[in-house]
């Protein structure tokens, strides 16, 4: 029986960064907030481990131990004892290296997927705190659900979300990666300050994210994108991660089908809505 699991988009409401860490790291404070849509993986059982990779963005990804997919498939295998092995297909559909989850969207996505295939019954904080070492983005992606991330992000708080659930939302990437590594290394390193606690949309609003302007400065169209969007008065708009994705939050969707239309034909966009 094949089972499935998206891997949904995460967006960083504001992304505050407040010191650089001995161990080469930045101690953030961020809003995740999650898509309805993304990429989609599927499993079934077989009797060892294997990884197929299709969709638009699948050029450029190795189906073998480097990829995320397989390394959460491998720890989840050692650490459950797991005899068995499974089949595992990954549609990618959003752009690679963009600021939206990506690969660890992907983990966790995996991680959700066999813990019903192999019947692992794994709390999902269970497999938050297994797959953590792979990337710190990953627990939040494991949840899927507002929260406020501290630490390096892995460090959870969950949030009411009526505020924020369902808003339309129009994801735009230029198609230009940038690296996050070279993001954090140009950081000024002043601190961004805290986030405001209390009501999620009230703390986005007054927040930031201190890698705009850093990502706009090696990846220039990422203003150009910005500026767009806010001529069409969303709700809200903002870069994702370390970019280049730049997402607007929308009351309604003829609002949002309005400005995808004055996009450039080059750009990848996706309309969905916040989960």
């Amino acid at each position: 029986m094949e089972h499935s699991e998206i891997a949904f988009a995460k967006i960083n409401l504001a992304l505050h960064v407040r010191k650089r860490r001995a161990d080469g790291y930045h101690d953030i404070e961020t809003l995740f907030a999650f898509v309805q849509d993304g990429d989609v993986l599927t499993a079934c059982p077989a009797s060892e481990l294997a990884l197929e990779i299709d969709g638009p963005f699948a050029k450029g990804l190795e189906a073998d131990e480097s990829n995320l997919v397989f390394k959460t498939a491998l720890l989840l295998k050692a650490h459950f004892g797991v005899t068995q092995g499974a089949a595992i297909r990954l549609n990618k559909n959003l752009p690679i290296a963009s600021g939206i989850g990506g690969g660890s969207a992907d983990a966790a996505a995996t991680a959700r997927l066999l813990n019903r295939l192999w019947g692992l019954e794994a709390s999902e904080q269970e497999l938050a705190d297994i797959l953590a070492p792979l990337g710190a983005d990953i627990p939040a992606c494991i949840f899927s659900r507002p929260s406020f991330g501290s630490g390096t992000g892995s460090a959870l708080t969950f949030l009411d979300d009526s505020n924020i659930v369902a808003r339309h939302v129009l994801l735009v990437n230029p198609l230009q990666s940038v690296s996050t590594a070279s993001i954090f290394k140009a950081w000024s390193g002043v601190d961004g300050g805290a986030v405001h606690s209390g009501d999620i949309w009230e703390a986005a609003i007054k927040g930031q994210n201190d890698l705009e302007p850093i990502a706009a400065a090696i990846c220039p169209v990422i203003t150009y994108i910005l500026d767009r969007l806010s001529h069409a008065n969303p709700a809200f708009v903002r870069m994702s991660g370390s970019g280049a994705t730049c997402f607007a939050l929308f009351n309604d969707a003829e609002a949002l089908e309005t400005v995808r239309a004055t996009l450039d034909p080059e750009w990848w966009s996706m309309a969905s809505a916040l989960r």
